[in-house]
């Protein structure tokens, strides 16, 4: 949350690491149709989000992942993960398209997950069920011009 009210009131996100419809993911998820891939997409970006939770614990517990239209050619394909990217330019405001975002509700069950992180990675099985409670908790959808709101609210 705080970055993205750092990157709301510079009027653009930096560049970082993303996710996005990769060749890789969709040859993994093969069947799967456009909607069906951003949302496997949206899944590997709220792991990023919960990365940087379990790297910052001094903030919220809440996932949130930035939707934007960007151009292949700012889009480099990592696909360490798969479907990650690294953005090479800022993303301006005015491709944002939504922003996906933990309700309060899901602090518990996102707090947990960000404390396992680490163990899950270690191939611990309680910590990997952390990690799969928040994978299953979804976030929900706010219009670019309800994110000053969702700031307030914190």
């Amino acid at each position: 949350m705080p970055l993205l009210g750092q990157w709301f009131a510079s009027g653009q996100a930096p560049p970082v690491m993303a996710a996005a419809v990769t060749p890789a993911l969709r040859e993994w998820y093969r069947e799967g149709d456009q909607e069906e891939l951003e949302y496997a997409a949206q899944r590997v970006a709220a792991r990023l989000s919960l990365e940087a939770l379990a790297a910052d614990p001094s903030v919220v517990r809440r996932r949130v992942v930035l939707a934007a239209d960007v151009d292949d050619v700012d889009v480099a394909v990592l696909d360490t993960p798969r479907g990650t990217v690294a953005l090479g330019t800022p993303v301006p405001h005015r491709l944002w398209a939504s922003a996906l975002v933990d309700d309060e509700d899901a602090d518990v069950v996102v707090s947990a997950a960000a404390t396992a992180l680490p163990a899950a990675q270690h191939g611990d099985p309680d910590a990997a069920f952390a990690l799969d409670e928040a994978e299953a908790t979804e976030l929900g959808w706010f219009a670019v011009q309800e994110i000053p709101h969702l700031l307030e609210l914190g």
